[in-house]
């Protein structure tokens, strides 16, 4: 059987958090009643002219910046013509020949790759979105109903090379671009309301040659996994067709979830197809290379770097950087409890094993999160300063769940605080040894697990407050060194 190589290129639309429209100053805001967020530019009355919306070409720019694009000063806005019930206008704005950013990548790590990968981009470019067709649920009543709502909400497409070669490529793509669009707080790419929705282009050809052959766009993709099924199954029938000896044209399919397949929809349009001419009703833009480079002044500290940072100044893994640096969010969330506790490591695991246990657990965000990330930081430096042990800090932990009170109260005003005394400590070690000869008979035997035995009778006879390391070493000073084994 021919070996073939997948070649695959993804156009994502990612929806601009603006507070208006891209044209209009109608609001955009998710859920509400059908056609309430419009105006009669989104109805494409007549005289109904678009103004811009500054704020949507600024947050063009900075994606474009964050992605290692070149902003293009001079830029226009072209109209893209095809009739579709959901676009009144008959046309839409969007970019054609001169779009907002051009060039740029998208870098990420594939799990087992000694090297990174580094995905070329074609473009990004600014336009309007489409409305919405609702249909019938009630199959004898044939009607479908058009919501203007999402008409003329601002949008960046992403459009990449034909580079990615695996589904398993695309997922990870998709999962880092989307976590540098929220870092840099452009979008929500919320992909259940919308904000963020991928079409894939997909092709084969026999592993070796270098010719691009006939190629199938997918659209309906509504979450990553449908990107990669979809892909994977596109790479099938592809190949079974050529298998076959058949031949199928450049087309459009839908991904259908509930068949686990990809569906004709129609034959895929060319450039030319949709007739492409300048908007006579938006005038160009002109933009100097101070404005691009004061905005990109703005751009936070991104994922990648932000990863290696906490890798190299703070000494974590890179594990613990990972999860900690996926969302924006949880690194804030994670460098304020630090700023609180002063060791990187312990805040690390208490953030990623603890808080993130439960946010994942609970479906929130870590902003939603009960405890705020200063008393988590109180929490761990408590711990770290040996004033409590780790078993009471989950306790604490609990606690703290429930209330407002900060850690240093709940440790206070319930009398947790580790006992340091060694006299008090001592009269508990006797009892312990005393009520467990069993287990002083078997260290003496050199039966080393049999002191650790002892620390945690030791830790439960006083309720966790004893010092471990008191405690270990009254143990020691009582049984002696630990003898060879018999």
């Amino acid at each position: 059987m021919t070996d073939y190589e997948v070649i695959i290129g993804l156009e994502v639309h990612a929806q601009l958090n603006t507070n208006t429209k891209v044209f209009s100053v109608s609001p955009t805001v998710f859920g509400s009643s059908p056609n309430t967020q419009v105006s009669t530019v989104c109805y494409g009355l007549p005289g109904a002219l678009p103004v811009l919306n500054g704020e949507a070409l600024d947050k063009a720019i900075m994606a474009g910046l964050a992605l290692g694009c070149s902003i293009t000063l001079f830029t226009k806005f072209d109209r893209k013509n095809y009739f579709y019930p959901d676009l009144p206008k008959g046309y839409q704005i969007s970019q054609f020949d001169k779009p907002i950013c051009q060039g740029g990548f998208i870098k990420y790590q594939m799990k087992g790759e000694a090297e990174p990968k580094i995905i070329n981009l074609e473009r990004i470019h600014l336009e309007e979105d489409a409305g919405k067709l609702i249909h019938s649920a009630d199959s004898s009543i044939p009607n479908s109903y058009v919501d203007l709502n999402r008409a003329g909400t601002p949008l960046i497409e992403i459009v990449s090379k034909p580079e990615l070669r695996s589904s398993d490529e695309a997922y990870m793509y998709l999962t880092t671009l989307k976590t540098i669009l929220r870092y840099i707080q452009v979008s929500d790419c919320n992909m259940e309301e919308g904000s963020l929705r991928c079409d894939a282009n997909v092709s084969i050809r026999p592993r070796g040659t270098t010719e691009l052959r006939t190629r199938v766009e997918i659209k309906n993709l509504n979450s990553f996994k449908a990107v990669k099924t979809a892909i994977d199954y596109e790479v099938e029938w592809q190949k079974d067709q050529y298998a076959r000896g058949l031949k199928f044209h450049q087309q459009t399919k839908l991904w259908d979830a509930t068949k686990q397949q990809t569906l004709p929809m129609r034959s895929k349009e060319m450039a030319h197809d949709y007739r492409f001419f300048p908007d006579p009703d938006l005038p160009v833009i002109v933009l100097k290379q101070e404005y691009v480079d004061q905005i990109k002044t703005k751009l936070p500290e991104l994922p990648a770097a932000k990863k290696i940072r906490f890798i190299e100044s703070l000494g974590l893994p890179e594990y613990d950087a990972g999860v900690l640096t996926a969302e924006r969010e949880i690194a804030e969330y994670y460098e304020q409890a630090l700023k609180i506790s002063g060791d990187a490591k312990k805040t690390s695991n208490w953030v990623k094993d603890e808080v993130l246990g439960i946010v994942n657990k609970e479906n929130i965000s870590i902003n939603e999160f009960q405890i705020e990330a200063t008393r988590i930081g109180g929490l761990v430096k408590l711990i770290s300063e040996g004033k409590i042990s780790g078993k009471i800090g989950k306790d604490v932990f609990e606690k703290m769940l429930t209330n407002k009170k900060s850690p240093e109260d709940i440790v206070s005003e319930e009398g947790l605080l580790v006992v340091t005394d060694n006299k008090e400590i001592e009269k508990i070690v006797d009892e312990v040894l005393e009520k467990n000869q069993a287990a002083v008979e078997d260290y003496r035997k050199g039966k080393d697990r049999a002191l650790g035995s002892l620390v945690g009778q030791v830790m439960k006879e006083s309720k966790g407050k004893a010092d471990p390391p008191t405690v270990n070493k009254l143990l020691l000073e009582k049984l002696g060194p630990l003898p060879p084994k018999n």
